[in-house]
């Protein structure tokens, strides 16, 4: 029924569209000076909503409408990369406010001086993983270290994941003998109650080494369904990504997945700069990025990949 909605939703956009057009044309036929300047400015309307339906298009992978988690992870540089992960999780949750997305902290684990060691996050909203997608692999800073007292350059790294969150019934059953649970105290916020009690639940699931925490539902029941949840779709997606990566040797595409290069640098020192390396965009504005303003990054990724597919 969800899926369905979403399809009608579609087809009611493009069918607008398309009578907008209509009726423009019939208006243009009538040759009447008097409406020419209405007539323009509609005409721009119709041509930038027909562009961002058009992109919307290219959004046709089998979970691009579907919501996502992200999870960021630091990487080498200490406190340094601990403190890039946290502006890493600012940077999306101001992306998905932007977006007006409903977004909650699932799990975040505090650095030992500053920053965090890793976070998780739930993004709902239309066509979330399509666009979030993008950003999954490594993540490079360079900037002049506010943790360096003689304030030289460090280079920073994190991980970032991203795997959809598909809401249908999954058809995937996990064996308890496979999985080993922890609890342990909460280290957010969220009064005594829950820094008292080891209401966190940490999950391993031993044959794919894959650990999910949560700790931020307040009782532990909770924090285990959730953190269940994570798990059933990282399991998913890393069944995907596995077909996905053995399609790309067959085809003789290079497959490369760890920490060896980075997908995105973001360089604050000695110059100013933020540029993908797998579409070689570049833009000037650091601070508009780390603010949110991600939208131009991902769709030129997204291009590239229409592109590739073509």
């Amino acid at each position: 029924m969800r899926r369905l909605s979403r399809l009608k939703n579609s087809v009611i956009i493009w069918r607008e569209a398309q009578q907008r057009v209509a009726d423009t044309l019939e208006l243009a036929e009538m040759d009447d000076d008097s409406i020419a300047a209405d007539l323009a400015d509609e005409t721009d309307q119709i041509a930038a909503e027909v562009e961002r339906l058009a992109f919307r298009a290219k959004l046709s992978g089998e979970y691009d409408a579907e919501d996502a988690f992200l999870a960021i992870h630091a990487g080498a540089g200490g406190t340094d990369a601990q403190d890039w992960a946290a502006m890493l999780l600012r940077m999306y949750l101001r992306w998905a406010e932007r977006r007006g997305f409903k977004v909650e902290v699932v799990d975040r684990m505090p650095g030992d001086e500053a920053g965090i060691k890793s976070a998780t996050v739930s993004i709902q909203g239309d066509y979330v993983y399509g666009y979030a997608r993008s950003e999954r692999g490594v993540h490079r800073l360079v900037r002049l270290s506010p943790f360096d007292s003689a304030n030289r350059r460090h280079t920073s790294f994190c991980l970032v994941e991203v795997w959809p969150d598909v809401q249908e019934d999954v058809d995937l059953v996990i064996d308890e003998k496979d999985l080993q649970i922890d609890t342990f105290r909460s280290s957010g916020a969220g009064g005594q109650n829950v820094q008292k009690n080891e209401t966190a639940i940490r999950i391993t699931h031993l044959p794919t080494g894959l650990v999910v925490s949560c700790q931020n539902e307040r009782s532990q029941s909770q924090n285990k369904d959730r953190a269940m949840q994570v798990l059933k779709m990282r399991l998913l997606d890393l069944e995907r990504r596995k077909q996905e990566e053995e399609f790309a040797e067959l085809k003789g595409e290079h497959v490369s997945a760890g920490w060896g290069n980075a997908i995105r640098s973001y360089v604050l020192h000695p110059y100013q700069m933020v540029k993908d390396t797998r579409t070689n965009y570049e833009t000037g504005n650091t601070q508009g990025v780390l603010d949110g303003d991600l939208d131009a990054l991902m769709e030129a990724y997204l291009e590239a990949m229409v592109g590739a597919k073509a």
